[in-house]
């Protein structure tokens, strides 16, 4: 019974997990442009893109390396979406 027990809550907690994430995906706003935002590389030009999600808007880099750059800076990176 106690095994019953442990098992369904860590159902509940995983699904609960799902539709949290779900949820944040639909919420975010999807990147429009086919070329890094910090170096204007194309996309896959330097290995599988790195993703971020900063405050709702998708971001895409053409490597990790550029994420430090885009940290220092986000407004700068940003403006390139408007």
């Amino acid at each position: 019974m106690k095994n019953l027990t442990i098992v369904t809550l860590a159902i509940l907690a995983l699904a609960y997990l799902v539709v949290g994430a779900t949820e944040t995906m639909a919420a975010t706003k999807k990147y429009p442009l086919s070329t890094c935002i910090v170096t204007d590389n194309k996309l896959g030009s330097m290995g599988k893109p790195y993703r971020l999600v900063h405050q709702g808007q998708e971001i895409k880099l053409c490597c990790k390396p550029c994420l430090k750059k885009f940290n220092k800076n986000p407004g700068k990176y940003l403006q390139k979406l408007d």
